[in-house]
């Protein structure tokens, strides 16, 4: 029992997700910094408010503090971004690059159940009736 708990745990996803959210939780930190120390101000100067996250209305003796929650959403924009364009455009890159692309295989229709086959198939995956070969098809040749 405990063997089954300790290959779970040294399993390389599991770690990978510990360092990422550690990593995530150190990067949130800072994210939040610059928005609360350099943006926010920049923010506040437009609308004349020493200290943005403190910007609030009033309706009805409702007190809604929307200061905070721009805070929020710039975090959560800035955040977003630094993933995109540091991790997910890398990362998509990286992979065109060393792994083969698909080449999308021509495909036809079987005449018996009308499901999208190989052209190169000579039987159906679906309904495994034997369908025609395609006369014009290269690997037919």
């Amino acid at each position: 029992m405990l063997k089954g708990f300790r290959d779970f745990v040294l399993r390389g996803n599991v770690v990978d997700l510990a360092v990422g959210i550690i990593i995530g939780a150190a990067f949130t930190s800072v994210v939040n910094s610059l928005v609360s120390d350099l943006l926010t101000p920049l923010i506040a100067a437009i609308f004349g408010k020493q200290d943005f996250s403190a910007l609030y209305f009033t309706w009805n003796g409702s007190k809604f503090r929307y200061g905070n929650f721009v805070n929020a959403v710039l975090s959560f924009l800035i955040v977003a971004a630094v993933v995109y364009f540091l991790v997910v455009i890398p990362v998509d890159k990286l992979l065109q690059r060393f792994l083969p692309s698909k080449v999308d295989a021509p495909k036809r229709d079987c005449p018996q159940c009308l499901s999208t086959i190989p052209a190169a198939a000579s039987r159906c995956a679906f309904c495994t009736a034997e369908v025609p070969p395609v006369p014009d098809h290269p690997v037919m040749r």
